[in-house]
């Protein structure tokens, strides 16, 4: 494989087609997947630990499978990272801190085993930021590497952009995949809160849940589909529900066009790339509602207004005990954002949390009562490209609403910004995935 210098991204499921008829295998693309890890991660910096041993052994099986004609599922071979918050039972879980350095569950997650029995041949531990949370850990934008891959699955969206893993698992709870993917041009897809398993995952606030960041649409459905497939969603919901491959593009016939507090920060090249591509859609015959024309999407907006401090206040409740006891056991080892949290939220009492999630839920409500006249809203995934500097992991706006109402959201690399990805986001209604999905492939066959 040649050396890049620009990174190029590499779908898996369309190259199975070789796979079954010889012309190609699953270990030869996971070689040319481990070429470019030595090309990239010295630059990049996007994995915790590699096992390339063991990804080369999986990868022979993988083939033996497929010339046999009976591969494990649609996504047998592919390479894969695994954000560095859920739990391997082949190497370390480290959670971004030097409080668990070297520190073992001795087991795999439930989303990674059921992509070990899908048959995906896992790469390494994605770098992630401390605890999921905002404190970053070095890892670099392939684009730019003078700039941030975005936070906390940054690894694992840097890992994909440069074409080292076809997917990745990531994992949200403010704006952790849909940002990442954005700065670094791939897809990103947080599900319904609940959808995917996350037994294992140390992501462990409500609003928090797996992710998917991918080469292609295909290939994000598919990983998602193959864990929810084999281990369910969280205890007690229905999962992921879809059909077992790609669900066909389909039009939406009404999209509302939500700002959120993010738009006043957007670029004006974000801006002028989201109005045209909305203009492009009315050309197209979808309806466009937005807060200047329809009194609906104006109160949700409004409602929005709230949804960072929200969820903040929500997320800060949950984790309270979580961070005293990193405080207790080694206050020095954490990061300076890391341990400004710890105590912005320790003033919480029950009552305020009781207050918090009846409020989340009234919201909820309203975002919900939407889905009678309208098929989905679209909106930027991130305020611009990606900053430059390493210090921070970028504005979140964009992406919390999505984590607050709890609904499917997808960023679509379909903007530029000065020359660097920039994502549409797509958000669903709550279980129906399948059908955000279905509109983000029209949206991205509609260029």
């Amino acid at each position: 494989m040649p050396n890049q210098t620009k990174p190029v991204m590499r779908p898996y499921l369309a190259a199975t087609a070789d796979f079954a008829s010889g012309k190609q295998t699953p270990r030869q693309f996971l070689e040319d997947s481990l070429a470019l890890l030595e090309q990239w991660e010295p630059r990049i910096g996007a994995f915790v630990c590699t096992t390339a041993p063991a990804a080369r052994a999986a990868a022979e099986r993988s083939t033996e499978r497929w010339r046999a004609g009976k591969p494990a599922s649609p996504i047998d071979g592919m390479p894969v990272g695994i954000k560095d918050i859920i739990e391997t039972v082949d190497m370390p879980t480290e959670m971004g801190s030097a409080l668990f350095a070297g520190w073992r569950s001795e087991k795999d997650a439930a989303c990674v085993r059921a992509l070990r029995d899908a048959g995906a041949v896992i790469i390494g531990k994605t770098v992630t930021t401390e605890f999921a949370a905002s404190e970053p850990r070095g890892t670099r934008n392939p684009w730019d590497t003078a700039r941030t891959p975005g936070g906390s699955s940054s690894g694992s969206a840097a890992s994909v952009a440069a074409g080292i893993a076809s997917a990745a698992l990531g994992t949200q709870v403010i704006s952790s995949t849909v940002r990442p993917a954005s700065y670094c041009g791939c897809v990103g897809f947080k599900p319904s809160v609940n959808a995917m398993n996350r037994e294992g995952s140390h992501d462990i606030q409500s609003q928090s849940c797996t992710g998917v960041l991918g080469a292609s649409l295909a290939d994000v459905w598919q990983v998602a589909y193959e864990i929810v497939a084999r281990v369910g969603g969280d205890a007690g919901t229905p999962g992921l529900q879809g059909p077992a491959q790609w669900p066909a593009a389909k039009k939406p016939k009404t999209l509302a066009v939500l700002e959120t507090a993010g738009w006043d920060v957007a670029s004006p090249a974000a801006k002028q790339s989201f109005n045209d591509r909305v203009a492009r859609l009315k050309s197209a015959g979808v309806t466009i509602r937005n807060r200047h024309d329809d009194k609906d999407v104006a109160a949700l907006e409004n409602e929005l207004l709230k949804a960072t401090e929200l969820s903040h206040r929500c997320n800060g409740f949950e984790a309270q005990w979580f961070f005293r006891t990193m405080r207790e056991r080694g206050a020095s080892k954490l990061g300076p954002i890391t341990l400004e949290r710890t105590y912005k939220y320790d003033h919480l009492t029950l009552a305020d949390y009781r207050a918090d999630i009846k409020e989340r839920a009234r919201i909820r409500a309203v975002y919900a009562a939407l889905a009678a006249s309208c098929d989905g809203c679209i909106t930027l995934a991130a305020p611009g490209a990606a900053p430059e500097g390493l210090a921070s992991t970028g504005n979140p706006e964009f992406g919390v609403p999505s984590s607050l109402l709890g609904v499917p959201a997808l960023s679509l690399p379909l903007f530029e910004d000065g020359g660097l990805p920039l994502g549409l986001q797509l958000i669903g209604f709550f279980n129906a995935d399948a059908d955000a999905v279905a509109m983000s492939s029209w949206l991205m066959q509609a260029k």
